[in-house]
């Protein structure tokens, strides 16, 4: 049996690779500090306990979580001439991306809702959306996604692979993993594609819908939070955009190689996630407003400390 899985990467050019090993390594020592950032100061701020802001460190943590499980090994196995994971790092890391990658998915529904009742609702919503049912929202996303990451281990821990072991891709995933068992997988890629691809696609819709409708309600509405709300709501449908569309390419189609599957996987697993956090950071002036005024209050202190 298969012990371990050889992995191809990105490129096998090593000028590329050093290129490519430079400018993830940058955008990675930016982007990170910038969404732990975000995070110190929602927690930081008593102005934002918010149950908006709430979710989006919730959304800031679990990107950074996301975005710790392959991007690290990929930068280091650029140095190995012999690019490899072990059968049971491959499961983990399946494993960890789908219950990470769940989780968001049903904390950007809970984040939804958050905005349903706050638009519809207002008269009603600090005695809907209070802490106790912002926490249960929370755990609620964790849950299910770890639910789903079961699923997907239970489906693949059967299968026997002891044949080819090469993966042509920068980390595993079940579409790769699949087409290398020595076993007929018709029947279980269809599960995978209900449980995966179908499944992000029925939330996708949703969520662009209910967003649209509430874009629409906000916008033949009056008052003077009308900019704010219909900002939000367009910074939502932003991050939908960003975060599922990469994932019904990947999950959606039928488990072949497809020419831009590297490329939206390196979007999918890399960039993206980082940048998901760090967009509604520049759409609110309240966020921008809150970290400078944390950047001071650091300035000052060790001014202080220096003295």
């Amino acid at each position: 049996m298969v012990q371990e899985f050889i992995l191809l990467g990105i490129s096998q050019a090593r000028g590329i690779q050093l290129f490519l090993f430079v400018l993830f390594l940058l955008f990675y020592s930016l982007v990170l500090p910038g969404n732990i950032f975000i995070i110190l100061t929602i927690w930081s701020n008593p102005r934002l306990n918010s149950p908006m802001y709430f979710f989006l460190a919730n959304l800031a943590f679990l990107d950074l979580c996301y975005c710790s499980i392959t991007p690290p090994k990929m930068l280091a196995d650029i140095f190995y001439s012999r690019k490899a994971i072990s059968y049971k790092g491959c499961m983990a890391q399946i494993f960890f991306l789908h219950w990470l990658g769940g989780s968001e998915t049903f904390l950007l529904i809970s984040m939804a809702i958050d905005r349903y009742v706050a638009i519809c609702h207002p008269l009603r919503y600090t005695a809907i959306i209070t802490r106790v049912v912002c926490y249960l929202l929370v755990l609620a996303s964790w849950f299910l996604g770890l639910l789903h990451s079961l699923i997907q281990i239970v489906l693949l821990m059967p299968l026997p692979f002891c044949g080819p072991n090469t993966l042509d891709n920068f980390f595993c995933d079940i579409t790769q993993i699949i087409r290398l068992a020595c076993m007929d997988t018709y029947v279980l890629e269809l599960i995978m594609f209900f449980t995966s691809g179908l499944s992000l696609l029925i939330c996708f819709v949703l969520l662009l819908f209910s967003y649209g409708a509430l874009l629409v309600k906000v916008r033949s509405g009056s008052g003077k939070g009308k900019s704010k709300a219909s900002s939000t709501c367009v910074t939502h449908i932003i991050v939908i955009f960003i975060m599922f569309g990469p994932a019904i390419f990947i999950y959606c189609h039928p488990f072949r190689n497809f020419a831009l599957d590297k490329a939206v996987s390196v979007f999918h697993t890399v960039i993206f996630p980082l940048m998901n956090p760090m967009i509604y950071t520049l759409r609110n002036n309240e966020i921008k407003h809150s970290m400078w005024k944390l950047v001071a209050k650091y300035c000052r202190f060790r001014t202080k400390r220096i003295q």
